[in-house]
């Protein structure tokens, strides 16, 4: 049986592990995806935002009139756009897999994988060991149950985010279930480049886990350029005549049923840990089928570790890098080991409106029984939001009342996500509310300045 010094499952954050301090060791790098380089270089963060900022010019296009700039029709060409995307993404991912297949101490591996006893691994007709593993397998989406879903007379008309950007022609009417952030960002995309989107969720907002004044008027906005039905929950699948039918009850129990060209399927998505058959080599996972590592990222079996969403409730693309220079720093320094720090996690999501958020929410606050104090500003409220004629947006801040230091950060808005980063970093470093807002200069008239005037409108003990 062949031997490793380690062996890597994922090629997304886990690949990265593997740099020029580990070329005296002998390495495998295993995935069986269709895709070499993980979900977010593939069918995640990367494509979706390279769909997202021509959706944001697109929508801006169209409103550009009400500040006296007329555009006229707006039109996409979506082969185009698809194109561009992918003319770009695809060459990358086939330069990092020759790279990896040129790896003089790299044994690269495209079969899916599974364990077959302690570190030993299963991959197509091939077994082998390794001292050490890194589990990085990432996720996918979560495929409901509903009659008709697997109908293979209706594949080629329902999607995942795996497979809806490279359709070959832009539909001019989707349906899509799901009321989260991937949902909401391609209804945002397909809105805007003049699909008829109707959004479908069985809850009564979107964006649920988001500050719950956030996900209202996220809501609301959104709903003014899609068919939104909220409250609806999936049933059927079903042939209209070469479209597709979806039928949903309410929680009343009454039927509907709504027509499109396609259907994007947006519920979530699972971790990828229950196709490797971890407990044949000792490692648990949680009752979400999450991989329990402890704060240094080792799972519960010696000389095996874990991350990115195989293992993180966080779903992120930038925590499964951060969580990947902890395992990569543990394995170079093991008697010296580092441990992950998840405390002020941030995440943005890149529809429109665009939100960002980072920490606790107002009714997380009141369920933890927290004292907290609200700072909330429009962007209305300052220069820069006069000269965009904004009416609808707003970033609010949450602290502790007695120490001044922040807790959460939430903003609905244009830019939003880069909006938040200061915001981050005083968490992240301590830095108080009054000493953030006083203690630099805040470039007027910038719209950085409704950070500073929700902090000043924080009403501290």
């Amino acid at each position: 049986m062949r031997h490793f010094d380690l062996c890597v499952i994922g090629s997304g954050s886990g690949n990265s592990i593997i740099d020029e301090r580990f070329d005296d060791l002998k390495v495998a790098l295993v995935d069986g995806q269709e895709w070499f380089g993980g979900t977010c270089l593939n069918v995640g963060c990367i494509p979706t935002k390279m769909f997202a900022y021509p959706a944001d010019l697109a929508e801006s296009a169209r409103h550009s009139a009400r500040l006296g700039v007329d555009t006229g029709a707006v039109t996409v060409r979506w082969s185009d756009v698809r194109d561009r995307v992918f003319g770009r993404i695809d060459t990358i991912v086939a330069g990092g897999e020759a790279h990896r297949r040129d790896s003089a101490n790299v044994a690269l591996y495209r079969e899916r994988a599974h364990f077959v006893a302690p570190k030993v691994l299963a991959v197509g007709a091939e077994q082998f060991s390794a001292d050490q593993f890194v589990i990085a397998a990432g996720s996918r989406p979560v495929i409901p149950e509903v009659p008709g879903l697997d109908d293979p007379a209706l594949a080629d008309r329902i999607h995942t985010s795996d497979s809806i950007m490279r359709l070959a022609a832009l539909p001019k009417s989707l349906i899509i279930v799901g009321g989260g952030l991937v949902a909401v960002e391609f209804a945002h995309i397909f809105a805007a480049f003049g699909t008829q989107v109707t959004l479908l969720h069985r809850g009564p907002v979107l964006l649920r886990h988001e500050d719950e004044a956030v996900s209202r008027r996220f809501t609301d906005l959104l709903s003014r350029r899609v068919v939104l039905r909220l409250g609806q929950h999936l049933a059927s699948f079903d042939d209209a005549d070469g479209r597709i039918e979806v039928g949903t009850t309410d929680d009343d129990g009454i039927e509907y049923f709504f027509e499109a060209e396609h259907v994007l399927v947006a519920t979530g998505r699972v971790s990828n840990s229950d196709t490797l058959d971890l407990s044949t080599t000792g490692v648990e996972v949680d009752e979400n089928g999450l991989v329990r590592v402890d704060e240094h990222q080792r799972t519960t079996a010696d000389g095996i570790w874990a991350l990115g969403d195989v293992s993180s409730p966080w779903q992120l693309k930038h925590v499964a890098n951060h969580e990947a220079r902890v395992v990569q720093h543990n394995l170079l320094h093991p008697d010296d080991l580092m441990a992950s720090d998840h405390r002020f996690v941030p995440h943005a999501v890149f529809s429109g409106p665009q939100v960002a958020s980072v920490g606790l929410t107002e009714q997380a606050c009141r369920e933890r029984g927290l004292r907290y104090a609200v700072g909330q500003r429009d962007y209305g409220s300052v220069a820069y939001g006069w000269a965009m004629e904004d009416t609808d947006h707003f970033a609010k801040v949450i602290a502790d009342p007695a120490t001044g230091q922040l807790v959460g950060a939430h903003i609905i808005g244009p830019d939003a996500a880069n909006l938040i980063q200061p915001l981050v970093q005083a968490m992240s470093t301590g830095l108080d509310l009054k000493t953030m807002a006083r203690g630099q200069y805040w470039i007027h008239p910038a719209l950085a300045e409704v950070i500073e005037n929700a902090l000043f409108a924080v009403e501290l003990d």
